[in-house]
């Protein structure tokens, strides 16, 4: 026993990086060496052993990413020194000699190899000269102008190549950019891009922004690099010195690469405790079509992992990103992405993506089809050049997608046997969780808190997936015959149950759980929903059981033949939202609603025979504690309470994560005669007497009034007063505030809406606001 602990220690190695320290040196705690690949490259010559990597405190420029490859260690760790600060910085200090230019802006000669992408001014970004000008309030793209590539101000831009136009798809599905690469006469620009979305549309033709233009350099925080001349512009923000200064630009897309190859996978590498930062964006780079899913992707991150075994990034900082924190590319297996803390980046958190080649049959854009007598029709992948068996895990992300728009908290495509499991995700422009295509199932995503998703796109959900299988069409017909033919082919992707598991999604611009486009082979149960509902396109064997749809309903979309699909024991707020239904599945049915009308509806519709209707019997529905009561009617149907273990849970990571928003719970059954409800510090109750109505002045006993309103509310904000009576909200008619609550759930993703109130019996029009402070 002795002798083998005695071989343990002489297999371990322990090597030490400083900012001050040399490369030159041993690479010893006394004699540090200076760079990590320098460590890197001496531990890959360490035969048998396990070597760990400890940084001193500071921060590390590296020249390029550092490589991480397979070599003879054991394992390798590389983490912080007895738990000092440690940061990998994509940007490097620069030290211009400043001279003032004009109108509050100054200049410097600054020689550089590439144009900086990004510049940092005492560690926080600044934004590139842009019209208009960057709105930290605005919802869409930090704002946005119609007239950003107007003729008029195409005519004023002397020299717009290199600059770049930013705009929401058409449709509202994620975001494209273009670089601008030159001027025909006085107001047509030359660019090129728009590749950043796989379903390609025109720019939007009001959300759009222009950056990178001198022109526009007229805001404080605004910068310009003219390259020709190499000379940096700064209109420095108020109360900063650009003498006093650190000044720092972006250069590098990546600062880690952990690389092996087919026949040699790195394997047992652990990455731990490090802050990752200002890498430069990736937005142009984001050119690879993902199958027939919406996406294109750039394969990088401040950490890519390609041709991997158990790697595991853990506890670390991901923050002020160009583009993605962690991409597994291609062949991984058992990687870990754990208790890290991811927020104000470009693009995705974190995304396991497979090689195209892994995937029989592939086609690569929505309204492309591979022949039915070319397909392949062999089950599963071609090869096993794809992430299995990987984890996203309780790890906090926010703000993210800040450049790219088509991005998510965690996104799947070509993978299989994925978790993602106990994270908290909020405050994202397009979803929290995003699962691409069918390649292959067997995900689990249980347990997550995602909210404030979907914020600046739409047509989505805080979770989304597509199907887009191999054999789907958008023509329902051809699929409803060619399955006929062939019953085999609906699962030759999709071989394995993918299963939405006791989460809390919340969106307010879509749906909570999103199913679109031919998603199949699904287990979605003990879910909390708390604003969108949930949705079903067409799909194939989808089982939805025991979920509490908040506010909310179930939301059916063109089905098809012989579906197999099940929603069965699930509490519904609003009467079913069917969209083009000929054909419902195996069975809809015993489940239970909150409004009687609601549960009619259902019933009129063909099915929920066996579903019951009454009060909801939450413990604390105000609280967001959604169990049951032990009295519960809905307990009789067999529904049993969720678990309400939602998102991270290090205790570090619980301090500082925010809370999902509370909804009021929409129950017409429970408005009794004079009860008060509280709303965006307003007091309302139903216009209900004659006398309330000959006080107000109404035509009719429609409305809602107000009783109260709280100072430093919403609503005092936004100018409402007591005893207004509110009978409009956006093109909502109100007549009870449970109406209002419920055009509440539909507009407050916007921010702000138009209402139509009484006021001293006389009807005006007032903006609301719509949401509290972030």
């Amino acid at each position: 026993m002795l002798l083998l602990a005695q071989q343990s220690l002489r297999a371990q190695t322990v090597l030490y990086v400083s900012p001050t320290g040399n490369d030159q040196q041993k690479g010893t705690l006394q004699q540090p060496y200076r760079t990590l690949q320098q460590a890197v490259n001496k531990a890959a010559a360490q035969q048998g052993t396990q070597v760990q990597i400890q940084l001193r405190g500071g921060t590390y420029y590296p020249d390029s990413a550092v490589l991480i490859q397979a070599g003879a260690f054991r394992s390798l760790t590389i983490a912080p020194y007895k738990g000092e600060s440690v940061t990998l910085s994509g940007a490097r200090p620069v030290q211009p000699q400043w001279e003032a230019y004009k109108n509050g802006i100054w200049q410097a000669k600054l020689p550089l190899d590439v144009a900086p992408d990004r510049l940092f001014i005492n560690g926080k970004p600044m934004h590139m000269a842009r019209y208009p000008n960057y709105d930290s309030s605005a919802r869409i793209l930090n704002g946005t102008a119609a007239d950003a590539l107007s003729e008029a101000k195409v005519k004023g831009w002397q020299h717009p190549a290199g600059g770049y136009v930013h705009a929401l798809h058409a449709g509202e599905w994620g975001g494209m950019h273009f670089r601008i690469t030159g001027k025909k006469g006085d107001d047509q620009l030359e660019m090129a891009g728009g590749w950043q979305n796989n379903r390609p549309s025109a720019p939007h033709k009001k959300s759009r922004f222009v950056e990178n233009i001198f022109e526009e350099l007229d805001a404080p925080g605004e910068w310009y690099y003219d390259s020709s001349r190499q000379v940096l512009y700064v209109y420095p923000p108020a109360g900063v010195s650009l003498q006093a200064a650190k000044i720092a630009v972006a250069g590098l897309e990546q600062l880690l690469m952990l690389k092996g190859t087919k026949q040699k996978p790195l394997q047992h590498v652990t990455i731990s405790g490090i802050r990752f930062e200002h890498t430069a964006r990736t937005f142009m780079r984001t050119d690879e079509p993902l199958l027939r899913s919406d996406w294109a992707i750039f394969r990088g991150g401040a950490i890519l992992c390609e041709y991997t075994e158990d790697v595991t990034i853990r506890q670390c900082v991901f923050t002020g990103l160009g583009g993605n924190a962690v991409f597994f590319s291609n062949y991984n297996r058992h990687g870990s992405v754990k208790d890290n803390h991811i927020f104000n980046i470009g693009a995705s958190a974190v995304a396991f993506v497979g090689a195209p080649e892994a995937v029989r049959s592939p086609a690569f854009r929505y309204e492309k089809f591979v022949p039915w007598n070319e397909m392949d029709y062999t089950p599963g992948p071609a090869n096993d050049n794809y992430p299995a068996e990987c984890s996203a895990e309780g790890n906090l992300v926010h703000h993210i997608g800040e450049t790219e728009k088509q991005s998510a908290g965690v996104q799947i495509e070509m993978a299989s046997d994925i978790t993602v499991s106990h994270n908290t995700i909020y405050n994202v422009p397009r979803a929290g969780i995003n699962i691409g295509d069918g390649c292959w199932g067997g995900h689990m995503i249980s347990h997550n808190d995602v909210f404030n998703t979907v914020l600046e796109t739409g047509d989505h959900g805080a979770f989304n997936s597509w199907g887009r299988d191999r054999f789907w069409r958008p023509e329902r017909r051809i699929i409803d015959s060619i399955v006929a033919a062939r019953p085999s082919i609906k699962f030759l992707d999709a071989m394995k149950p993918t299963v939405i598991r006791n989460n809390r999604f919340a969106c307010d611009h879509g749906w909570d759980i999103d199913l679109d486009d031919g998603s199949g082979n699904y287990i979605i149960e003990n879910n909390v929903c708390l604003s969108g509902g949930l949705k079903l396109r067409e799909g194939y064997g989808r089982v939805v059981r025991n979920n509490i749809l908040v506010n909310n309903t179930f939301h059916p979309h063109v089905w098809l033949a012989n579906s197999g699909d099940i929603f069965t024991r699930n509490v519904v707020t609003l009467p079913y939202a069917p969209i083009g239904m000929e054909h419902w599945g195996t069975r809809i049915d015993s489940n239970y609603f909150l409004s009687a009308a609601a549960l009619e509806a259902a019933k009129a519709l063909g099915g929920d025979a066996h579903s019951i209707s009454g009060a909801p019997g939450f413990i604390n529905a105000a609280g967001g504690d959604y169990r049951f009561t032990s009295s519960a009617p809905a307990l009789q149907l067999g529904i049993r309470s969720v678990d309400d273990h939602f998102g991270v849970t290090s205790p570090a990571l619980k301090k500082i994560a925010k809370k999902a928003p509370v909804p009021t719970l929409l129950v017409k059954a429970m408005e009794v005669a004079g009860e008060r409800k509280e709303w965006l510090g307003a007091t309302l109750k139903n216009i209900e007497t004659l006398g309330e109505r000959s006080a107000a002045g109404l035509p009719d006993q429609s409305g809602v009034l107000v009783l109260a309103v709280a100072p430093g509310s919403p609503m005092a904000a936004s100018g409402l007063q007591k005893g207004d009576v509110i009978r409009k909200l956006g093109d909502n008619a109100i007549a009870t505030v449970t109406d209002l609550l419920q055009a509440y759930q539909q507009h407050r993703w916007m921010g702000r809406s138009s209402a139509v109130i009484i006021r001293n019996q006389a009807e005006q029009k007032i903006s609301l606001l719509l949401k509290t402070a972030d």
